[in-house]
């Protein structure tokens, strides 16, 4: 997808990705076996990856680098509001409809989206009647500056294969990717195992935990706007984008892995809720700042880069359940999750110190 998004543009393809996955959410409803739901799931899931390196590269072409960051936050607090409403809506209509009607209805905003979207959207500023001539200089003046940089020159004469096997083998990518496992495996414990971990170490009731799950993605929401606004305060302030991209993720992620762990300690389920809460809103504060460090290292490439760096981040959040149900299993406790994930998150931590953007 993040090849497909570099050679078509960001208008063309998240048209495509946005049809493809609402017709697959239709596939799903309509499946009549076992095999056609997981044939649907994947196609869904397929169009749905190119959602990030597509739109990364536009917000590299259209935002100034001086608000890059919180352009980022702003992509990812939606797939917060998106978790959130879901959660809501989906006990409710599946009383109400049925499970099938649920994932026809989550399909169709998937098709008014792409319509509007490609009538309005232009990949670059240029081409946009509605942007002015001040605007565009604004952009232009932060967006050329990466054209100075003789890595990036070097890379855009590099034949595809050659510079796409540049990226993926540079220690730079190696940590970010690194730093990117650690918070995607995170954020699919609170997505996935979080409510049955209250109800088994909390006592709390399934209706509660859903509650206190729908809190944490607040938390990850507020996360993700505080950490883009952040990361471009510190870019204004010092001009560094290694302090206002490395240090925001080394001392976000560690921050978490602490409030993780102090959470082992705490028997209430209110207090451990808050602080795993606000170790959520810690952990997604990195985001922007990953976000925004592969613009800054991807040159033409972003959606290459980011697909990169999302895609190992993907497996390893698909393997998460499966870890944390064996541990399970092989413990008996449920706590030692807990330690588990502190551990990932200062991994994370450890990660960003090394990535220099």
């Amino acid at each position: 997808c993040g090849w497909f998004s570099e050679r078509v543009g960001t208008r063309i393809s998240l048209t495509i990705f946005a049809i493809g996955w609402s017709v697959a959410t239709i596939g799903i409803g309509v499946a009549p076996g076992f095999w056609m739901l997981i044939v649907a799931q994947l196609i869904m899931g397929a169009a749905q990856a190119g959602i990030f390196p597509a739109s990364c590269n536009s917000i590299g072409h259209w935002m100034p680098l001086a608000q890059r960051s919180l352009g980022c936050g702003v992509l990812t607090s939606g797939m917060q509001i998106g978790a959130i409403a879901a959660s809501g809506l989906t006990g409710v209509l599946m009383i109400e409809f049925g499970w099938r009607w649920v994932f026809a209805l989550f399909a169709l905003p998937g098709f008014l989206w792409a319509i509007g979207f490609f009538s309005w959207f232009r990949d670059q500023p240029e081409q946009t009647p509605a942007v002015n001539e001040n605007e565009r200089a604004l952009i232009r003046a932060n967006r050329d500056s990466t054209a100075l940089n003789p890595n990036i020159e070097q890379q855009s004469a590099d034949s595809e294969p050659f510079a796409l096997l540049k990226i993926a083998s540079s220690p730079v990518m190696w940590w970010l990717c690194g730093q990117q496992i650690c918070r995607a495996s995170g954020y699919m414990f609170f997505a996935s195992w979080f409510p049955t971990f209250l109800q088994e170490t909390r006592g709390v009731s399934v209706a509660q935990s859903g509650y206190l799950q729908g809190l944490v993605f607040a938390g990850t929401f507020a996360g993700c706007i505080f950490g883009g606004m952040l990361t471009d305060w510190i870019w204004k302030r010092t001009g560094g984008s290694r302090l206002s991209r490395s240090a925001v993720g080394a001392v976000a992620l560690g921050a978490c892995s602490v409030l993780i762990l102090a959470a082992w300690f705490v028997k209430s389920p209110e207090f451990a809720v808050a602080l795993l809460t606000l170790g959520s809103f810690f952990a997604a504060l990195a985001g922007p700042a990953a976000f925004t460090a592969v613009i800054d290292i991807g040159g033409p490439r972003v959606p290459q880069v980011f697909g990169l760096m999302n895609m190992v981040g993907n497996l390893a959040a698909a393997a998460c359940p499966i870890v944390v149900g064996r541990l399970f299993k092989v413990t008996a406790n449920w706590n030692f999750v807990l330690l588990l994930f502190a551990s990932v998150y200062f991994a994370g931590a450890v990660c960003w110190v090394f990535v220099n953007p």
